[in-house]
């Protein structure tokens, strides 16, 4: 396939940036989207020019580095993340739009790369649990209802890539806040944090400049793994359980 990209590039945080056009030929159905940028960079070095910069690393769906709007879509337009969005998604002659994420709480440091540390600092306010030193406990020393087991995976597969804070028309961050809460609100080694947790990363959320939730539904829809729009008010639920309960230290 031959195609068409459109792509951001900004030098810098400092700079205005603007959209570039690129040709690319020789693509095939079976690469994916990053090895199609692969294939970009490599024209632009060999011609002298810089390379354009984007977020990637484990390639598999795992990580949750990488993280680029394509024509208007967070990850584009089958419901994966992006490393696993295969060219076969598109036509030869194709024209592809290709942004960061835009959200006040992500500014661009490069070109695709976004400053995801916002994330960090909410996990950091309370997405840890009491764990005493010393050898590991044995694994059914503590038994976990099946429902409950099944409800913090569902959860747990959150892998932070922050598609729901793009696909947000506010730039609310609700989804992943309540996805990293519910994780581990619901499990009994997660209970002595319970009511701090909860109050300590949403404000953490608030603080890091993320718009107000309206339940859209854009995040859910985007999410590459799937987290339910029912974690947002769950994590709701727990807010107001925190707050009646006094939980503030």
């Amino acid at each position: 396939m031959k195609l068409t990209l459109r792509v951001w590039r900004q030098r810098n945080a400092a700079d205005d940036g603007a959209m570039s056009t690129y040709e690319v030929d020789g693509i095939t159905p079976d690469m994916s989207f990053l090895e199609m940028l692969d294939t970009l960079n490599e024209k632009l070095i060999l011609e002298g020019e810089d390379p354009v910069a984007f977020d990637h690393d484990c390639r598999e769906g795992i990580c949750g580095a990488c993280s680029l709007v394509i024509d208007g879509d967070a990850h584009g337009p089958e419901r994966t993340t992006t490393c696993q969005l295969h060219m076969r998604s598109f036509r030869d002659g194709d024209v592809i739009d290709v942004e960061p994420w835009r959200a006040a709480a992500f500014p661009v440091i490069k070109d695709l790369v976004v400053d995801r540390s916002a994330f960090d600092r909410i996990v950091q306010a309370g997405g840890y649990i009491t764990a005493p030193t010393g050898t590991a406990p044995e694994a059914h020393a503590t038994p976990v209802p099946k429902p409950d087991a099944d409800h913090a995976f569902e959860h747990a597969e959150c892998i932070g890539c922050g598609a729901c804070v793009a696909a947000c028309p506010n730039g609310a961050a609700m989804l992943f806040t309540s996805a990293k809460v519910n994780h581990l609100n619901v499990l009994p080694q997660g209970a002595p944090e319970r009511e701090t947790r909860v109050l300590d990363m949403v404000e953490a959320m608030d603080a890091e400049g993320f718009g107000g939730c309206t339940l859209a539904g854009e995040c859910a829809t985007v999410c590459p793994k799937g987290i339910p729009l029912s974690s947002i008010t769950d994590m709701n639920r727990e807010w107001l359980r925190a707050t009646v309960k006094g939980a503030r230290r």
